[in-house]
């Protein structure tokens, strides 16, 4: 699930290997790990998990990796500094039964700082059809989060302004019933990389097999959160694809903390 810089930097140029640079086009056409061709991941959000919302997401999303090439191949992604938007390329191709999706550990800022090569401009895409087989249970929707409140370890990744609800980013402010907070950023060392597993799961204090569920905003920072604590030896973990702009947004769900007085 995690890669570092030297053991990719073995990797790049086998035909076995696709890297996927998933910040926006100009920080990539200014310099990036040499081959690896854009996918600018963060401009892909999703916020309808409806029966048919979650239909309509798979799709859209095995045509996405398939322009992308990752069919039959190890695909890496990397983003700035291991911020949310690579796990969340690794959370969607677990998602879709890939089987083989990792991301650089430190981000492009270590593999930089480490005086690791770059190159600018671009590289094509070598689209491969994508088969994806989605697995449900690494995806939670809105329905399956509601009707099973009191059972669920759920993990807000937000800030702790957006889960006391002092930070308003939705029509309802606040967090999910029985929720925890704890923040994305505490999963990751100074430099960028995730903190060891030992770290993770005294941050987290669950059950191994505990069933959990991570939320944010968008499903990114939920995506880091789904990538530390599987590399900690969790094996349970979902994301809330429709995250806090699901739920903040849709009526009748519960919520704790401050609410908008139209609520």
């Amino acid at each position: 699930m995690l890669v570092g810089a030297a053991e990719l930097e073995g990797m790049l140029g086998s035909a076995d290997t696709v890297v996927i640079d998933v910040r926006d086009f100009g920080e990539y056409s200014s310099g990036h790990i040499p081959g690896a061709v854009n996918l600018d991941l963060f401009a892909y959000h999703w916020a309808d998990t409806s029966a048919r919302g979650i239909e309509a997401f798979n799709e859209q999303t095995v045509q996405m990796f398939t322009h992308c090439g990752v069919a039959g191949r190890k695909a890496v992604f990397y983003d700035d500094g291991s911020g949310m938007v690579a796990p969340r390329g690794v959370w969607l191709l677990e998602y879709l039964s890939h089987g083989d999706a990792q991301m650089l550990d430190g981000g492009f800022r270590g593999w930089t700082a480490g005086g690791r090569p770059s190159e600018a401009g671009t590289n094509p895409f070598d689209p491969r059809p994508f088969e994806g087989r989605p697995d449900p249970d690494l995806l939670a929707g809105f329905g399956y989060i509601r009707d099973n409140l009191g059972r669920l370890t759920l993990i807000d990744a937000r800030s702790p302004g957006e889960f006391d609800g002092s930070v308003v980013r939705a029509a309802r402010g606040g967090h999910m019933p029985g929720a925890e907070n704890i923040e994305y950023r505490l999963n990751m060392s100074d430099d960028g990389t995730f903190l060891p597993r030992e770290k993770i799961r005294g941050l987290y204090r669950a059950p191994l097999d505990a069933e959990i569920v991570a939320y944010c905003q968008g499903a990114y920072r939920a995506a880091n959160t789904y990538v530390a604590l599987k590399s900690a030896g969790y094996s349970n973990v979902r994301v809330y694809l429709g995250s806090w702009g699901e739920w903040g947004n849709r009526a009748g769900l519960p919520v704790d903390g401050p609410v908008s007085a139209s609520s």
